[in-house]
């Protein structure tokens, strides 16, 4: 499997969602258990999660799948809300999620999105956070261009190594401006929502775009995690709450989009050429 930087560390180009989890029955609890585990056994290494996803409970079926693993082997992304963003917000948010998820430490903490508090507030906050060894990498979540040139512009905003915001072959408008500058900043970008909203069924492929999949012995799903996949600089953190979803998400990282796929593709799902507005789920 491809990997990519976030900032120092190393992971793989597929990671883990977690939105909606815990949310409903225990059955189905220990289903997304078991699911984030086939992921982990699997060469997964990401799973993101914020305080927001049922006010805290998909934080907690993470903290009852990542025990007895490594910590080492697990990287932890959680998010917290933009008005958790003061000095004394975000300590209180954090520690609540690390109690939920069963650790001391995030390996990645996001604002989840823009807020009223000042971001040289939330940043210098983050920073020191990050020197006590609470959390080890800091950054934001859907941030568009100018917001993240003015965190990157504060005390502490070289700190911020990663954005995360949507991105599939219905959403490509970040190609088009976002991309280029956090490749330039060196901001890692994490993509969410690989197969859109809608419990996955918002994005219909045409007809030519199923048979490109069957082709490949992949199910259309699996063609558009591979197209989000293809460039190796983007981590996408679609949510699968089977094991047996789970296996098809780490078999499409193995998918290869040729030239030619691409090309095709973009005939359906064109990229953009022109600033669009960032969109968000």
């Amino acid at each position: 499997m491809q990997t990519m930087k976030i900032g120092t560390e190393t992971v793989p180009v597929l990671g883990m969602g977690t939105w909606h989890m815990g949310e409903m029955s225990p059955t189905r609890t220990q289903m997304e258990v078991q699911s984030l585990r086939y992921g982990l056994d699997h060469g997964l290494r990401v799973i993101d999660t914020a305080e927001m996803y049922g006010d805290g409970a998909a934080e907690r079926v993470v903290g009852t799948a990542i025990q007895g693993y490594p910590r080492d082997q697990v990287y932890l992304i959680s998010k917290f809300y933009p008005w958790n963003g003061t000095k004394a917000g975000v300590r209180k948010a954090l520690t609540a999620s690390l109690n939920r998820l069963g650790t001391d430490y995030l390996d990645l903490y996001l604002l989840h999105w823009r807020g009223k508090v000042p971001l040289a507030e939330t940043i210098a906050t983050l920073q020191e956070l990050r020197k006590e060894g609470l959390i080890r990498q800091y950054g934001v979540s859907n941030f568009d261009v100018m917001d993240l040139q003015e965190a990157l512009a504060v005390d502490g905003g070289q700190g911020v190594v990663a954005n995360e915001v949507l991105y599939n072959m219905a959403a490509r408008g970040i190609e088009y401006d976002l991309i280029p500058r956090q490749q330039l900043d060196k901001v890692a970008l994490i993509g969410y929502s690989p197969y859109g909203s809608g419990a996955g069924l918002s994005i219909k492929l045409p007809q030519p775009l199923l048979e490109l999949a069957a082709d490949k012995h992949i199910t259309g799903h699996q063609l558009m995690l591979a197209w989000a996949l293809r460039s190796g600089q983007v981590l996408s953190i679609p949510k699968a709450g089977t094991p047996e979803h789970m296996a098809e998400n780490v078999a499409a990282a193995e998918v290869t989009i040729t030239a030619t796929d691409d090309a095709l593709i973009s005939q359906y799902f064109p990229a953009p050429v022109a600033k669009e507005p960032l969109k968000v789920i």
